[in-house]
Formats: structure tokens, sequence, C-alpha cells
């Protein structure tokens, strides 16, 4: 098998192995991989104590590594979850919501304090549209919303929301 040229690497005080748990269980096409202890002592602790974990989202593969406290998650970096319909969106949303808290604009963060954008495929399209007005009209929608309704930006990208 090809390694992936690009792997995202996320750090974790402790939680690494809860983490994978966490995400395999909610995407389809995923599963822990290897969970190794790091051999050697490092800045992060004995031999042993650092934990490296290889999971798969989706066909992904991600690794994870619990190494103690330096750098916690932030909005800089995020996982974004293009969804095909509402019942998509309702799904994903509840699972990754459990233990974390709502954000705006479809971003959540997760109860490991990573961020997550779970976004209509269709909303990308729409404020992308040459119509500056449609875009402007759905992406204005979508600036109230927490967790994003598709018929709503729908009906506001149409013009036809009240």
């Amino acid at each position: 098998m090809a390694i992936q040229k690009i792997t995202p690497f996320l750090w974790y005080a402790r939680e690494a192995e809860e983490a994978a748990a966490f995400y395999t269980a909610i995407f389809p096409d995923s599963r822990v991989v290897r969970v190794n202890s790091l051999p050697s002592e490092s800045p992060s602790g004995p031999p042993e104590s650092v934990k490296l974990v290889e999971f798969v989202l989706f066909g992904q593969t991600f690794y994870a590594m619990s190494a103690g406290n330096h750098d916690p998650f932030n909005h800089a970096v995020s996982f974004m979850v293009n969804c095909e319909d509402q019942a998509e969106i309702d799904r994903y949303w509840s699972a990754l919501l459990e233990g974390g808290s709502p954000e705006a604009c479809g971003w959540l963060k997760d109860r490991f304090g990573v961020s997550w954008q779970i976004c209509p495929s269709v909303l990308i399209d729409m404020m992308g549209d040459p119509d500056r007005a449609k875009a402007r009209r759905a992406t204005d929608a979508m600036m109230k919303m927490v967790k994003l309704d598709i018929a709503t930006l729908k009906a506001a990208y149409s013009g036809t929301a009240n």
C-alpha cells in the first residue's frame, strides 16, 4: 500500500486513543489501524509514555499522539465534513457535538477541542455563484445559523426566504 504524501497529525494531551475510537465510530470506512508507544524517552515523557495512534476516517489516514499539554487545538485548523443532505448534517453534527460545544456557521468544537465544520456540499457552490446577490443571500443566511439548514440556505439563495 502506498503511503499518503500528506497526513493530518493531531497532538492530544492524553486522549489520542480515545479520540481515534470516537471518530472511527462516527464515520463510515473508518478504523483504528494501530497504537504504538514511543520506545524512547522524549521531551514529553519516559519510554512507552507517548502513544502514537494511526487511524482512518473515510479512507483518509490520520495520526494522533498523546504527548502532554503543549499547544491546544484552535480554529486555525479544522476538518470540514461535506454533507449531501440534511440527514447527514444532523447525524454528524449530533455525533461530533457529544461532549463538545456548538459554534456559529456550522462549526463545532468536539470534546477534545478539535474544530469541525459540518457543511452541506451545495453551500460551497452557492457562495461561489457568479450571481453575487444569490451568493450574498446564502452567505448571509449561513452567518445567522449555528447548525446549518439546507432548506433555509436554498430558500435564501433563491430569494424565496421570508
